[in-house]
């Protein structure tokens, strides 16, 4: 019984490493791929994963691994020439609760219909990721963001602006790549649980 134990904490502890190298691989690589203004988060599939299989905890935990890793790569310079804690307070918010509320959306869904939940996850980690960055901006950046806006002739339109410039394909991308390929990631992943 303990080493049934100790073998399923250690695959998850394994899981969490092998997903947390890759969160940090994919938002540097990401980094180079710019949708807009900003690079695409593809990193979000595999806090999907995480927090699917390993619970919301762990999701918190790649969503902290993505925060910390957009301010290596850069993505995070812009708002930070403006408002340091602003930025600090957005991001790192914004990447732990997609991962914890991906998990928890899991886990509620999870009671009917395993990929039901992950889709539900998927859907909802992208939501809170930009979401939250909404809301940092209207807190934090509100006035730069206008600027902005005004400086692509929607002055006035602040609010479309963020909507259309600062994260709209971004999102329609970031949901639609979430919702596809986590699924079918997670699915191929039990079929090798039970192949084992």
């Amino acid at each position: 019984m303990k080493s049934q134990a100790n073998r399923r904490k250690t695959e998850t502890i394994t899981t969490a490493a092998v997903l947390t190298a890759l969160v940090f691989v994919l938002q540097m690589l990401g980094s180079f791929i710019k949708f807009g203004p900003f690079s695409i988060s593809i990193v979000l599939i595999p806090i999907v994963i995480g927090a699917a299989t390993l619970g919301p905890k762990i999701g918190a935990w790649l969503g902290l691994v993505f925060a910390v890793t957009v301010f290596i790569s850069g993505d995070a310079a812009a708002f930070l020439a403006v408002n340091i804690p602003g930025t600090i307070v957005t991001v790192i918010a914004k990447g732990v609760l997609c991962g914890y509320f991906a998990g928890v959306a899991y886990k509620l869904v999870a009671k009917f219909n395993k990929y039901a939940a992950v889709a539900a996850a998927a859907i909802v980690c992208p939501i809170v990721n930009t979401g939250v960055f909404f809301v940092g901006c209207i807190l934090f950046f509100l006035e730069t963001v206008a600027e902005w806006a005004a400086g692509f002739g929607l002055e006035g339109q602040t609010v479309k602006y963020m909507f259309v410039g600062l994260a709209g394909g971004n999102f329609l991308f970031e949901f639609g790549s979430n919702l596809i390929l986590s699924p079918v990631i997670v699915r191929f992943l039990d079929i090798i649980k039970k192949n084992k």
